[in-house]
């Protein structure tokens, strides 16, 4: 404890220079002295040359075009790199740089982020149609992927021809490959007959029977045999058992389900039970061959809303129009009710920044359509535009409305 009168005691400099971080940090121990003065700049430069030396940065390699195209691609932190980038890493990569690897990661990439960038699209597909001898099945499954999910036909124009040689010669050493490769061309709407006249085979579906990933399996010839059915009215060749036939959809898609709290299906359900009540609409209602639908209503010959629990809600499946194998347009059925599906059109149902369906979402509503369901859909854009629940219980009756709808009293 310092006596009364006694001066007060200055820390020592040299305990002090090495307390505080910064460019001067004596500078709050000598009050008085400037911190640009000579004696702080000298006991700092002292301070400084007592610190070990920072090691010098690890010298980072030069990249080329396939290089850091790999690079950035194969980043665990690699989200969504800026399209222009990677289109000019492809274009300044060699041909002998853009190996099937780097392929590869650049379909996944733009599959897994909705990216339908036609530049580098059409870049996989040349290099499938140029390696073509030296891709397996396995490879081919995987760049092939973004072109059904991004709803995409290239301009490529072996690129058909070059797929169907490869089925061809792989489809029997790798069948759930060749399952794959077939279920994106059915996006694409461009099934081979030869490639199904081998899938569809007794022997095929036997040999599949036994395989750990039989179900899948069974589930893309379930829908494979569905687009035969309601897409291709020549094909003549063999078709799927009904015994090995499965739902294709059961229930809603994986990415509805990991995106439930952004959906707006809770709220469009509450709407249409003010408007119409409970008993006139079913929800996640899964119809014949295996379809999840949004909304399903029943609606007479004369526009008014039916209870479903009166209504058959499902429409026959093959459609009564044809038998099997026939022609597929529009059928009819004499059932008078009509069957009005609602379809959520979410953010993530469409291609990034773009108005394009995804392929499994365009191939849906089309095969509802060609069975004979009405299909109105519920553009996300709309749908965001509601402001609560009053407003968007006056969109879905002007919806409803201009398809000639009636519901309450006068309606049934």
């Amino acid at each position: 404890m310092r006596e009364i009168g006694s001066p007060p005691t200055t820390p020592r400099l040299e305990q002090s220079s090495s307390l505080l971080p910064g460019p001067h940090p004596l500078t709050f121990f000598l009050p008085g002295f400037p911190s640009d003065g000579p004696l702080v700049c000298a006991l700092e430069r002292e301070r400084r040359f007592r610190l070990p030396p920072k090691p010098p940065p690890p010298l980072q390699p030069v990249l080329r075009g396939g290089q850091r195209l790999e690079a950035a691609l194969s980043c665990p932190r690699f989200l969504r790199h800026p399209q222009q980038h990677l289109i000019r890493s492809l274009a300044e990569a060699r041909p002998e740089e853009l190996t099937p690897h780097v392929m590869v990661l650049l379909a996944q990439h733009l599959a897994r982020h909705r990216l339908r960038e036609p530049q580098l699209l059409e870049a996989i597909a040349h290099f499938l149609v140029v390696q073509e001898a030296q891709l397996s099945s396995k490879v081919v499954q995987k760049l092939v992927l973004p072109f059904g999910r991004l709803n995409y036909l290239p301009l490529e124009q072996q690129f058909m021809p070059c797929l169907e040689r490869i089925l061809a010669r792989e489809a029997g050493v790798a069948p759930l490959a060749t399952v794959n490769i077939l279920m994106s061309l059915c996006q694409l709407r461009c099934l081979p007959f030869r490639a199904l006249h081998f899938v569809f085979s007794p022997g095929f579906i036997s040999h599949i029977s036994g395989t750990p990933h039989a179900l899948i399996v069974r589930r893309y010839l379930s829908l494979l045999d569905t687009a035969v059915e309601l897409e291709l009215p020549g094909y003549r060749g063999p078709r799927l058992p009904r015994r090995q036939q499965v739902p294709i959809f059961p229930q809603p898609l994986i990415t509805d389900r990991a995106r439930c709290k952004y959906s707006h299906k809770d709220i469009v359900a509450e709407g249409l039970r003010q408007l119409l009540g409970e008993e006139k609409y079913r929800q996640d209602l899964t119809v014949p061959p295996g379809y999840c639908t949004d909304f399903l209503l029943c609606v007479s010959s004369s526009g008014a809303v039916l209870p479903v629990r009166t209504q058959d809600p499902f429409l026959p499946y093959p459609p009564r129009s044809r038998s099997r194998g026939q022609a597929a347009s529009q059928p009819t059925t004499r059932d008078p009710a009509q069957r009005v599906v609602l379809m959520l059109r979410e953010r993530w149902h469409f291609c990034r920044d773009g108005r394009v369906l995804l392929g499994s979402r365009a191939l849906r509503e089309r095969h509802l359509g060609l069975m004979g369901y009405q299909l109105l859909p519920l553009p996300f854009e709309e749908l965001e535009s509601q402001r609560g629940l009053p407003q968007l219980k006056s969109y879905l009756r002007q919806k409803l409305q201009a398809l000639g709808l009636r519901w309450g009293p006068e309606g049934g």
